[in-house]
């Protein structure tokens, strides 16, 4: 059984990769980035590993012995599930393999603006700190998190762990549910204007769906407090990013911190840019996911799959 792994510089070179050998004849490849190379390396595939490479027609036309995708991610959205469900291919993708990265990255997010970090940063880098006891650094403040309110949206794995951490700040956790499940947890269900009016940090850890696309536009974040801090560790598509460089702009809410964006990696017309030197605006390269512990444990995970698609076991199957 040949297993082609189609983006392995995903996962990162220091990831060990020697378990899938077990399954079958493994070819790596470090990037697969146009679909003229995905239909050559795919042709005698019996099961390919992806992570974002569309999996639909134009990739995978030649690949005539593909029976199974696994992906080393959770989203779905560059599948093409009416193409691979009539060509009889099986798709599963990999869960709960990142939730404490994710969970740990939301923090450093927030920190980072919450409490001024890179304002402090520069002051003490800059040697304004040397005998500075007039404590000129009091110039630049912040609160604490003790007694706040912090609003969820997607309350998965992700966000009850977020939940669970902010709750150990003192904060008061509400959540709303795209998808109006209710959980069972210590927690208060809200409309999405509730959390938006009420919220002084939201996070926000749900899928991208049809339903979710551009769930944050202008007019969720006018409803926010001036004060409010918003934070995306989920997906880009979920934020109108031209309506939250105005909001920034025009100080709708106090701050964001994004380790996700529409286009990745982030395109020259990317409607944040101008706002990268305002000091209130944060982003990093989609890095949540990628503590070396989850990205060694979505490569069990892909494991996993497969062994148990050889063995007619279903298993993460999307």
């Amino acid at each position: 059984m040949k297993i082609v792994f189609l983006e392995k510089l995903r996962i990162g070179n220091d990831i060990d990769l020697d378990m899938l050998n077990e399954l079958g004849e493994v070819v790596i490849y470090d990037e697969t980035s146009n679909s003229q190379e995905a239909r050559e390396r795919t042709q005698d595939a019996d099961i390919i590993v992806v992570d974002q490479m569309p999996c639909c027609e134009e990739y995978l036309a030649n690949a005539r012995n593909l029976k199974f995708i696994t992906m080393t991610s959770t989203g779905t959205n560059f599948v093409d599930f009416d193409y691979t469900r009539a060509r009889g291919i099986k798709v599963a993708n990999i869960r709960n393999y990142s939730t404490h990265s994710v969970a740990q990255h939301t923090f450093a997010l927030l920190f980072y603006l919450y409490e001024k970090l890179s304002s402090f940063d520069s002051y003490v880098r800059s040697g304004s700190y040397i005998d500075d006891f007039s404590n000129s650094s009091f110039q630049t403040t912040f609160g604490e998190l003790y007694g706040k309110t912090w609003g969820i949206v997607g309350l998965g794995n992700i966000g009850r762990e977020v939940a669970q951490i902010a709750a150990a700040f003192g904060c008061t956790i509400i959540y709303y549910s795209p998808s109006d499940h209710a959980y069972p947890v210590p927690y208060k269900k809200v409309d999405f204007d509730t959390l938006l009016e009420t919220s002084d940090i939201i996070s926000v850890h749900t899928p991208l769906t049809p339903q979710t696309q551009d769930l944050f536009n202008y007019e969720a974040f006018t409803k926010m407090k001036p004060t409010a801090y918003f934070v995306n560790s989920a997906r880009g598509g979920l934020v109108d990013e031209t309506a939250l460089s105005r909001a920034l702009t025009e100080h709708q809410i106090q701050g964001a911190a994004l380790d996700v964006l529409k286009t990745e990696p982030m395109a020259p017309d990317c409607p944040l840019r101008p706002n990268l030197t305002n000091p209130n605006l944060f982003i990093t390269p989609h890095i949540g996911w990628a503590g070396k512990e989850s990205r060694q444990k979505a490569i069990q995970e892909v494991y996993k799959n497969i062994k148990a698609y050889q063995t007619n076991e279903p298993r993460n199957l999307c």
